[in-house]
């Protein structure tokens, strides 16, 4: 069979920040994109901010949901009949500012659903599609974080999910070999969204001060991931790290 001459993506987390500025990109650059979030109304935004012209299919979804998931993909597979592209978005940060031993077990749980469950549900179901159709192949990318390599404080719920997104990388990489299916990971630091807001005001540093950090638009962030979705399918960033340039992250602050 020919290859697809457009291509088709989903974007988990797309009514806002990273997941909206890489819809609206893709978008741009001609893929039909399928937006994910929990509630419709900032799906509408994204799509309105994508103007008349773009494909943007809105698909209210709950990544924490099993089934919720799987009416996701199979909304898309109906309406497209294939998958070209995931990225695996949707995150939260947790209660912030919470030290670790007062962290709640519903807290905990709730990141570890959305940030690692809802990844893996959306990539075992984008992993599926993907075997199955003809041409095989596609290719997911996951939102890690900076996290994925160094914590910050009181952010233990986060940063462990981050650090299993990195497994997971690795293994639907490794899996995805036989089948065309590609997999990286792009760690951000500092991009500005309504999640980074604190960045702009203080923050907890590790040795115990408050200050502010640089910040980068999530535009940049975003034209990241459009390269790596772009690449043929033999081509794959692994791991990409795109930061605020003068973030305390390399060095000692």
């Amino acid at each position: 069979m020919d290859e697809p001459t457009t291509k088709i993506a989903v974007v988990t987390g797309a009514g806002s920040g990273i997941g909206r500025s890489v819809a609206l990109a893709l978008a741009a650059a001609g893929w039909s994109v399928a937006v994910a979030g929990r509630r419709a109304e900032p799906l509408e935004e994204t799509a309105e901010a994508a103007g008349d012209g773009a494909d943007v299919f809105r698909v209210p979804t709950d990544v924490t949901d099993p089934d919720g998931v799987a009416a996701l993909f199979g909304a898309v597979r109906e309406r497209y009949g294939r998958l070209d592209l995931l990225f695996n978005n949707a995150g939260t940060f947790g209660p912030g500012g919470v030290p670790l031993e007062d962290l709640s077990y519903e807290a905990w749980r709730s990141v570890v659903d959305v940030n690692l469950t809802g990844s893996f549900l959306c990539a075992q179901a984008a992993f599926r599609q993907m075997k199955a159709q003809d041409p095989q192949g596609g290719r997911i990318i996951n939102n890690g974080s900076i996290s994925a390599h160094v914590p910050r404080p009181h952010s233990i719920a986060y940063t462990a999910t981050k650090h299993a997104m990195t497994g997971l990388t690795k293994s639907l990489s490794l899996d995805g070999r036989p089948y065309k299916i590609a997999c990286g990971q792009i760690d951000i630091g500092n991009a500005a969204t309504e999640m980074t807001e604190r960045m702009r005001t203080g923050i907890l540093q590790a040795n115990g001060q408050l200050a502010v950090e640089p910040v980068m638009d999530a535009a940049d962030v975003a034209r990241t991931v459009l390269h790596m979705a772009e690449l043929p399918l033999e081509a794959n960033v692994q791991f990409a790290t795109v930061m605020a340039t003068a973030m305390p992250y390399i060095g000692r602050g």
